[in-house]
């Protein structure tokens, strides 16, 4: 299928269809949610999958992580950088485009194995001239400021002139599509040509003056020439104000095919100085160009060939659940640059300017898996973001009027708290956004995190140097957090959101007590552990924090009395105080993409009213504290609890798949699965068009190891593997790293095998109850 649409070393290129995602008909209309499909990113930049000439409602966006700006915007959101994909071609001076011409073949197809963009088409113009424009595209993950275009250009009944614009385009905005909103965040400061042939544009923040530095160069030749000689007849550079373009022209012969190879460098202020920059975009191209594509890409693919080593899971008898799950894993593993301690990901990675490219608790419980157990350097990473804005999270604890650190709902490039104050709610009425001033779990969910990294791992050096602080301090904010009530002798934690955000301003939310209550206890197990073992590292960390014995002791008072909303009678776990009290709506319908159907009689605009909720609350919390919590009570609250979880966020049918399996729910349980794996895919929450659901990413990739694969850590800190299988799967297999080891895990339905591929020492793993030690 895929032979007759692309040339020779296109058709030796490509992977097989396991490892494709393919767009077989052009619509204007869903090019937002392909352009979000198709991005491509290194975890330095995110290139949206636009067409490189153009094409109708697109929402074109180069982001690069860690780069914000607010000027008139709410708050500090991530910056729409200069887009360097374009490039235009005109036969006898007529455009060549989708929206100009008559479409007669197209096919995109996303290579996930290799990070590859791959597209053909076959196009009529007004003068019944038909040209062939295939080709392909990459974002280094070899060299992380390299990015390259290689078109194929075929005249298929003509000879004639064929002219090409390669365009920076710096005329970019944020919310582009929006006028009430629009922002522009960058000017141009140089437009020049490059003394070898090619064009340099440089923008600058407005607050900040961050520069940000994209040099292209384009080779053009024959393709029997092999790149040997560029034949191009007329070269013309133009500065048009805020686009930089190169515009050539060479004869083209029917028939024959001509390649044009664009090459990209970017860099900025943050890479390198900004008196630095123009040489070193300038050098890096050349050397790129001199050296050629094939060379990168080859490299780029060998990084990817590395990363799958371990991150592929495969499904045999389940190609939808198999790929599917594959779209998430890539996108995930793709966003993430494990050499830099100041950036993390955001709930949308780099593949849109949704939630304006804040990082959320997202990161940290629906990511953070993935990366612990595949991927252990780049998790480090990521909480280093965290380590590394930990003073700005103990200045907003002092401005919210508490002690140690509280981290921000919603963080950017300088850990202050960037939640906008104002939204829209279902209907698109106004509504006050209140979780950057109340949804406080993210605090316990950051320290919870830094557990599960060092529990996987036995990080030490991470541990004393930079995780133990920051569980200490966001231990220290949570007994601040507290009120005690001294008629009842406990404490509570008032006026707050939990997970559920359709119910504000809510007492004692169960999830963000009992996580509160954790983090205290883990704090004061963690001190106890340096006295004993790393009593150089205690004595250091106390003195920086000013940790004293006396406040230990407020701890262990507050940690023993915090209090938790629960029915003995029935084990029920009240999601918080009063929720029984509100009005019941039971959900007993479903749409076509098995997505819940507000009951009859709800009143959307007053949710907080209803025992309805957005997602995964009581039931997040048994998930992670599951060592906390009976099966019984773990059962009946999750059937509770689903039968009023209207998963309006992609946050939430993961976390019921992997309980679900828990309890025995296994029909909703893979349902709820593919309602994740597909959540962009066949965009079922219907906003897909504003970037990836990296949570949803992650989540997809708990429900396949800790779900479907049984894998979970017990009270002993023993790896167990308790896998299921649905019916249609004939086998799973996935590898993880556990302590410095390497394992794979296969599952058949007739048996589990546990293999260790590499590492050293002895581990202990149960597997369906039966103690196994690997040598």
């Amino acid at each position: 299928m895929v032979k007759h649409m692309f040339l020779e070393n296109v058709n030796n290129l490509i992977s097989e269809s396991k490892w494709l995602i393919f767009q077989n008909e052009y619509n204007a209309e869903l090019n937002p949610r392909y352009e979000t499909l198709f991005t491509l990113t290194n975890g330095y930049m995110g290139v949206r999958g636009t067409f490189e000439e153009g094409s109708e409602g697109e929402k074109p966006g180069n982001f690069i992580a860690g780069i914000f700006d607010k000027s008139d915007a709410q708050v500090r959101e991530i910056v729409n950088a200069q887009n360097w994909l374009r490039i235009k071609l005109y036969a006898e001076g007529e455009e060549l485009s989708l929206n100009k011409c008559q479409l007669l073949e197209f096919k995109r197809i996303l290579d996930m194995k290799k990070g590859i963009l791959f597209r053909s088409m076959l196009i009529k113009d007004s003068k019944d001239r038909i040209t062939r424009i295939e080709g392909y595209r990459f974002i280094s993950r070899s060299d992380l400021h390299r990015s390259a275009i290689k078109l194929f250009v075929t005249p298929i009944n003509y000879s004639g002139v064929v002219g090409i614009e390669s365009i920076i385009d710096g005329t970019v905005l944020n919310s582009a599509d929006s006028p009430k909103y629009r922002i522009k965040h960058l000017k141009v400061v140089d437009n020049i040509s490059l003394s070898k042939s090619g064009s340099y544009l440089e923008t600058a923040t407005v607050d900040d003056d961050i520069r940000i530095a994209t040099g292209s160069t384009v080779r053009i030749y024959r393709y029997e020439d092999k790149e040997k000689n560029n034949i191009a007849k007329f070269r013309r550079f133009l500065s048009l104000g805020e686009m930089s373009v190169e515009y050539f022209e060479f004869d083209a012969t029917e028939n024959k095919t001509v390649v044009i190879d664009k090459f990209v460098i970017t860099y900025t202020s943050r890479d390198v100085r900004k008196d630095l920059l123009k040489t070193t975009v300038e050098r890096e191209l050349f050397n790129f160009a001199g050296e050629g594509i094939d060379k990168e890409l080859k490299r780029h693919i060998k990084v990817y060939d590395e990363l799958w080593s371990v991150a592929d899971i495969n499904i045999e008898g389940d190609e939808e659940a198999d790929k599917a799950l594959r779209f998430n894993i890539f996108h995930l593993m793709s966003s993430v640059n494990e050499n830099d301690f100041l950036v993390s990901i955001a709930a949308k990675a780099l593949h849109g300017e949704g939630y304006k490219g804040h990082i959320f608790w997202d990161t940290e419980i629906f990511m953070l898996p993935f990366f612990i157990y595949v991927y252990p350097q780049a998790a480090r990473t990521l909480l280093m973001y965290r380590y590394n804005m930990l003073d700005a999270a103990r200045k907003n604890a002092t401005l919210n009027g508490y002690k140690g650190a509280q981290y921000p709902w919603e963080s950017a490039d300088t850990g202050e708290e960037e939640t906008p104050k104002w939204g829209f709610d279902y209907k698109g009425n106004p509504v006050r956004i209140w979780t950057g001033d109340l949804e406080h779990h993210i605090t316990a969910d950051i320290a919870f995190a830094v557990w599960e990294y060092f529990r996987a791992t036995e990080d030490i050096e991470f541990m004393l140097n930079y995780g133990a602080e920051v569980i200490f301090e966001t231990a220290r904010f949570w007994v601040s957090r507290c009120e005690y009530i001294k008629e009842l002798d406990r404490y509570e934690i008032n006026n707050v959101i939990g997970p559920d955000e359709f119910h504000e301003h809510v007492d004692n939310n169960a999830y963000t007590n009992y996580l509160a209550k954790w983090n205290i206890k883990k704090g004061l197990e963690l001190i106890n552990m340096l006295k004993e073992k790393y009593p150089e590292h205690y004595y250091t960390i106390s003195n920086k924090i000013c940790l004293t014995n006396e406040e230990m002791e407020k701890w262990k008072e507050v940690e023993e009395k915090i209090y938790i909303p629960y029915d003995k009678d029935k084990k029920l776990i009240e999601q918080f105080e009063g929720y029984f009290d509100k009005k019941d709506y039971v959900i007993d319908k479903f749409d076509e993409n098995n997505m819940p159907i507000w009951p009859e009689g709800v009143d959307i605009t007053r949710l907080g009213d209803t025992q309805l909720i957005k997602q995964a609350d009581v039931v997040m919390l048994m998930l992670l504290l599951g060592e906390e919590f009976d099966e019984e009570t773990k059962r009946i609250n999750y059937e509770y609890y689903e039968k009023r979880t209207m998963h309006k966020s992609s946050l939430g049918p993961s976390m019921y798949a992997i309980m679900g399996l828990k309890v025995g729910d296994h029909k909703n349980a893979y349902q709820s699965f593919m309602r994740s794996a597909n959540v962009d895919l066949v965009d079922n929450q219907g906003n897909t068009k504003e970037g990836l659901h990296a949570a949803s990413a992650g989540g997809t990739w708990q429900v396949a190891v800790f779900g479907f694969g049984g894998m979970e850590i017990d009270k002993e800190g023993i790896l167990n593997i308790n896998p299921w299988l649905p019916e249609k799967w004939g086998k799973l297999s996935y590898k993880v790293f556990w302590k410095d080891n390497l394992i794979e895990v296969i599952v058949t339905k007739q048996e589990v095998t546990v293999k260790k591929l590499k590492g050293k020492g002895n581990i202990k793993v149960k597997v369906k109850g039966k103690e196994l030690t690997m040598e």
